[in-house]
């Protein structure tokens, strides 16, 4: 019996998907819940498993094509005897594919699905460094994406190099450009971003911030830490629930705007910015309130893994009141983050770096931070956000506030 395969039915948020990637082919055998299509919307990676035991009769939409929410991409026969091949009726139209696979094979070249490929273009990897896991060998998108995150694109020693001539040797003259298309994913976030700074007054507040006691805490209590929770303690839990308590005490910073209405939250569900090979996702930690500093650890090293693997889902996503964004990480030292509408308020972290301060008329060197709190000034006067930024960083300094609340 046939039966279609369709897209997952999107939230209102989302318009639109396009076919990232079919892990089955038609006449190719399909065990019931297994995947056989991705579909990437403008926030994550969807996924599509076989209804049961059965084949893959026809695919309607190819990779790259756009879908709508519920439209059928393909036709599945639940049942048929299913192939590790294409069906044998198909022989007629693959000699051509065939013949490509010996030569491929023959020359020692990789075989690549069209999403495979295109990353593979994205990321300059040579496909014959990365190892095929599909079938007859066949490089997929996944293994292209883990030879990008575990670098091991600049050990494969031989190939590489190749890959990498048409920009290194280069003509006198010539000026090459590659013109690669906006993932959904980041035409998302451009809009987002642009939209941010034409609709809000943004304007941003800085502080700066003594990071030697958080430090001092951490190597004290690192170990018995670890071996209590299973995890590291990091920066981020401590300054999520400084932010946290802040927000208790500024409700204005933890609101949001809903046409001419402003949304005050009773509650607190920060957003933690991740970045990823597809572009920044803001996964949200709910009611962080009720969470221990180990509760946040573990919840930001499991987003940090979905994110990774393009595994997070559209809820974990949707409804912070509040975001925090480290660009520490990358080295930046000062920045000004903009809006995650429809927030009013982002807290930006930045690098630890040890400068000469002056503490009691002496000139001391201290691992300082600076801090910058952009918010909408249409909702947040700047006395607020001042006050806002004042009480993180003088919970930081002194952590015991964080728990006596004071």
């Amino acid at each position: 019996m046939s039966t279609e395969i369709k897209a997952p039915v999107f939230p209102e948020s989302v318009a639109e998907g396009t076919v990232a990637t079919w892990h089955k082919q038609p006449g190719e055998a399909c065990s019931r819940d297994e995947l056989i299509v991705d579909i990437e919307t403008d926030k994550v990676v969807l996924e599509v498993v076989a209804p049961a035991d059965g084949v893959i009769e026809e695919i309607v939409k190819g990779e790259g094509d756009t879908v709508e929410s519920g439209e059928v991409v393909g036709t599945f026969k639940a049942g048929a005897a299913g192939e590790s091949k294409p069906a044998e009726g198909k022989k007629e139209e693959a000699p051509k594919d065939e013949v490509q696979k010996e030569e491929s094979a023959a020359s020692g070249d990789a075989i690549l699905s069209p999403a495979a490929r295109k990353l593979a273009e994205e990321n300059s990897i040579d496909p014959n460094a990365v190892k095929g896991t599909g079938k007859d060998g066949r490089v997929t998108k996944e293994d292209v994406q883990n030879h990008v995150d575990s670098k091991s694109a600049a050990g494969s020693a031989a190939p590489q190099p190749a890959a990498a001539m048409p920009e290194v040797n280069v003509a006198a003259g010539e000026r090459p450009e590659k013109r690669v298309p906006m993932t959904r994913l980041r035409a998302s976030i451009a809009k987002r971003l642009v939209n941010a700074q034409q609709s809000a007054a943004m304007l941003t507040t800085f502080n700066e911030v003594n990071m030697a006691p958080i430090m001092e805490l951490r190597k004290q209590y690192q170990e018995s830490f670890v071996k209590r929770h299973g995890i590291k303690l990091g920066f981020m839990s401590f300054f999520t629930k400084a932010a946290t308590e802040a927000l208790k005490r500024f409700p204005a910073v933890n609101a949001s705007i809903d046409g001419n209405d402003m949304v005050y939250h009773g509650y607190q569900d920060i957003g933690v910015a991740v970045s990823t090979d597809r572009g920044l996702v803001v996964p949200v930690l709910r009611d962080s309130d009720a969470m221990g500093l180990a509760d946040i650890e573990k919840k930001i090293v499991e987003y940090g893994t979905k994110a990774k693997g393009g595994k997070l889902g559209i809820e974990e996503m949707t409804g912070g009141t509040f975001t925090i964004t480290n660009g520490g990480i990358f080295g930046s030292l000062i920045s000004t983050p903009i809006l995650n509408p429809p927030q009013t308020a982002i807290l930006g972290m930045h690098k630890i770096q040890e400068r000469p301060m002056a503490v009691n008329g002496k000139v001391e060197i201290l691992p300082m931070m600076y801090l910058a709190l952009s918010y909408d000034h249409r909702m947040i006067d700047g006395k607020e956000a001042v006050q806002f930024l004042v009480a993180i960083k003088e919970m930081l300094e002194d952590p015991a506030r964080i728990l006596l609340d004071v």
